[in-house]
């Protein structure tokens, strides 16, 4: 069976996972791309260049599999003569509709940014099948969707959401864990506190430092290691958390490699994490495959990745919890560093997931469609 797989903003976790399936499916995939910058841009004009690129080399695949950025309806009307009958599937990493605005971003104030969600909530409608990479971001987005299509003065179209709902499905995304694997450092001396996110607002890089200030106060033992892609405009707490947290710094910025990275995972005690915005979480279910106890907010994607027999071992309440947890962890973290984590996760690798993405498109290349009770199985 033969797959096109559409990205037009190939970086980051995008690249990661159009790569990780092409090398782990039985199909045939063949991956048609972008480079991932000017977003905006990719969402207006990728499908444009996607298009010809896609006639240019005469592809005539069994299904064709779009992420979120692509503006599904341009592409499939730029190619219609070939592909009318062709199923397409769309794969949201992340929509439009619920994604947190940067502060410093103009569209929102001058009421240009309605036209993204509309391209992903349009995508949708014409798309086979809509796969999300968790629950939370399944309902989060069908749930954004009719206030969305609210806000617009008439002809609004409330059934489509219902349409939408019956033919999505959760897909989760697939991991290269086993690629993390390598020599476990011996875990001694003071508990490795573990920052692996973008340096970016929605990470809520405000209350991870603030809680490890309150650490500092009390005379918390710890040591941090602060990893993750910086841009050049990062939140102010990140310069005041070098400042005064300096003693106790034994990494600060981006690792180039790979194995780097890994080996921090590897090495790191404890993952206090902050986020308020996350519709998967690769960065935290990478941490917890390598042995890193995540301590976690009760939201987003979170909940789904551990055992809910489990969630008082490793979920706060609020901030003041996040504290007295965490600092609680740091005074016992012998025990902490002999309980493995790793196998909680092991079900994203994609030696675990691959067969499920191939055994659904092969469904969806067949006309299959999926049960109309919840958009979670085949029909």
């Amino acid at each position: 069976m033969r797959i096109t797989l559409l990205e037009p903003y190939c970086t980051g976790s995008h690249r990661a996972w159009a790569e990780g399936y092409n090398a782990h499916s039985q199909h045939e995939v063949q991956v048609l791309a972008m480079e991932g910058r000017f977003w905006k841009w990719r969402m207006h004009g990728g499908a444009v260049t996607l298009a010809r690129q896609f006639l240019a080399e005469g592809l005539r695949p069994d299904l064709l599999l779009a992420t979120d950025m692509l503006d599904l309806t341009t592409f499939l009307a730029l190619t219609r003569q070939v592909t009318a009958q062709t199923p397409a599937a769309l794969y949201f990493h992340e929509n439009q509709l619920t994604y947190p605005w940067s502060p410093g971003d103009a569209d929102p104030a001058l009421r240009r940014d309605a036209h993204y969600g509309f391209i992903n909530y349009a995508s949708a409608l014409a798309a086979d099948a809509v796969l999300f990479n968790s629950d939370y971001h399944r309902r989060a987005f069908l749930g954004a969707l009719p206030d969305f299509l609210g806000a617009f003065p008439d002809c609004r179209e409330p059934g489509s959401v219902a349409g939408i709902a019956e033919k999505s499905r959760v897909l989760p995304l697939g991991l290269d864990l086993r690629a993390l694997d390598g020599p476990a450092p011996p875990r001694v001396g003071s508990p490795l506190l573990l920052w692996n996110h973008r340096w970016e607002y929605d990470k809520n890089p405000e209350d991870f430092f603030r809680a490890l200030f309150r650490l500092d106060e009390l005379g918390v033992d710890f040591t941090l290691a602060v990893l993750g892609e910086s841009f050049r405009k990062s939140p102010p707490s990140f310069a005041e958390a070098r400042r005064r947290l300096a003693p106790r710094i034994v990494h600060w910025g981006f690792v180039e490699s790979f194995a780097d990275y890994a080996a921090w995972l590897r090495r790191a005690d404890i993952l206090p994490v902050t986020s308020i915005h996350d519709f998967f979480g690769a960065g935290v279910v990478q941490a917890i495959y390598c042995d890193t106890w995540p301590l976690l907010p009760m939201r987003l994607a979170y909940p789904e990745h551990l055992p809910q027999a489990r969630h008082g071992e490793f979920f706060y309440d609020d901030f003041e919890d996040l504290v007295a947890r965490l600092a609680e962890l740091c005074r016992g973290i012998e025990g902490v560093r002999r309980m493995p984590t790793r196998s909680l996760v092991a079900r994203y690798d994609w030696a675990a997931l691959a067969p499920d993405y191939d055994a659904l498109f092969a469904h969806l290349a067949r006309g299959g469609t999926f049960a109309v009770d919840s958009g979670a199985g085949l029909g």
